[in-house]
């Protein structure tokens, strides 16, 4: 438990958005712990989860149960709250909003005139980014993804051919299958299967999402896991595949389509794309 030495000095009223660790307590900063002990209230997804953190670094306000399911009035009696108290609105684990409830709070209380203020930590999107040792300048989370199969293949399809990162969820008994969907979509792309950051066991299984897919089919994990894919490899194509798609495309579609579609799949420019469609449509 953390010591507390000086009396804690009361916040200002208005919503306090506070990360909280996502495995080892002791990654709790010491504003995060000031804040839970100068609250007035806190928000929690779990209040049994949260009370452990709450007795490690002493904070002893009341707690309430704030989660996907929390209706308008239950919202709009906190926002109301607002005007006098400070509230401490907190996740499971890791920073709140981040797949987790909270954005349409945040934006009740900002118009309602509330102060908010966010008290940065522990992200487990942005850890598992740190280890999986692939690009990070550009990506993309998305989440959990859908748990039925043709809405899953549909959200995985929907970002192919985006040129970044991607970072998403998953539980364990479904990694196998999200790893098999991401590499029909996909092909082999370089991955990372990430779990239990910062825990005793914490994981980091790297190698395409074929070997993934194959080394979790039968074996799922068990803990919080983190995938990391890798973006697609920037090929350049030659002329021959090039006009093959294009004339392939002209039989649907105008030489501006075809052209727009031919660039986008085979990652080429759109102006080589266009001239060459150009050329392939004359009589």
């Amino acid at each position: 438990m953390v010591a507390v030495t000086v009396m804690d000095k009361r916040l200002a009223p208005g919503l306090y958005i506070v990360a909280t660790p996502i495995g080892n307590l002791s990654d709790l900063s010491q504003r995060a712990a000031d804040t839970l002990r100068g609250a007035d209230r806190i928000l929690a997804e779990d209040k049994r989860v949260t009370a452990k953190l709450l007795a490690h670094c002493g904070a002893t306000a009341p707690m309430s149960t704030y989660h996907d399911h929390s209706t308008e009035p239950e919202r709009a009696a906190i926002v109301e709250r607002l005007a006098s108290e400070a509230i401490a609105l907190v996740s499971d684990a890791g920073t709140p909003l981040i797949s987790d409830p909270g954005y349409k709070l945040v934006r009740a209380a900002r118009e309602a005139g509330s102060d908010v203020h966010t008290i940065p930590g522990p992200s487990a999107a942005i850890a598992a980014l740190t280890l999986a040792g692939l690009p990070t300048d550009r990506f993309l989370f998305l989440g959990f993804l859908p748990a039925k199969a043709k809405a899953r293949a549909d959200a995985i399809a929907e970002v192919a051919a985006v040129r970044a990162t991607l970072v998403l969820y998953e539980s364990g008994p479904r990694l196998g299958d999200t790893l098999l969907a991401l590499h029909d979509a996909y092909g082999e792309r370089d991955a990372a299967v990430v779990r239990e950051i910062s825990k005793l066991h914490e994981e980091c299984v790297t190698g395409t999402l074929g070997a993934l897919a194959e080394r979790y089919a039968d074996a799922p994990p068990k803990g919080e896991i983190v995938i990391v894919v890798g973006p697609p490899v920037e090929q350049q194509a030659g002329e021959e595949d090039l006009d093959a798609a294009i004339d392939e495309a002209l039989q649907r579609l105008s030489p501006s389509r075809a052209a727009a579609e031919v660039a986008e799949k085979l990652n080429v420019p759109r102006k080589r794309a266009y001239a060459r469609a150009l050329e392939r449509a004359k009589p």
